[in-house]
């Protein structure tokens, strides 16, 4: 296919500079479809479980406390505040408002800022509630 050299060329990702407005606009994507195939897997889980037997409960349970379970469950968690904060920052900007730079870099650092602060503070209250 021949390029017209009078049309000017597309800007490209080597042009952008990143910034964190992006960077939240990526991970809001991403954490939607963690929560969508991660989330339902666990709570599927969880819910056959549930219905299945008590053994079958433990072993989920047994899982959930084990480590590498918490790391998983404190992602979906980070995931779940992240994707949250992030579309009330997508709601805003749909209504018209925060399109001004230093604004939409501002909210989206807070985003950032705000789901590892909620995330850190409900694992404060889960663990120490144990």
């Amino acid at each position: 296919m021949h390029r017209n050299p009078d049309r000017p060329l597309s800007p490209h990702l080597t042009i952008w500079k990143w910034g964190p407005h992006m960077l939240v606009s990526i991970l809001h994507r991403v954490t939607g479809t963690g929560l969508a195939i991660v989330g339902g897997l666990a709570f599927t889980w969880w819910l056959m479980a549930a219905a299945t037997s008590e053994e079958a409960y433990r072993y989920f349970v047994s899982w959930a406390t084990h480590w590498t379970g918490l790391i998983v469950l404190v992602g979906l968690s980070w995931a779940f505040f992240q994707h949250t904060l992030s579309g009330l920052r997508h709601y805003v900007m749909d209504i018209g408002a925060g399109f001004e730079l230093s604004g939409n870099k501002l909210w989206a650092m807070a985003t950032l800022a705000g789901s590892a602060v909620l995330t850190a503070l409900l694992w404060l209250y889960i663990l120490m509630g144990r």
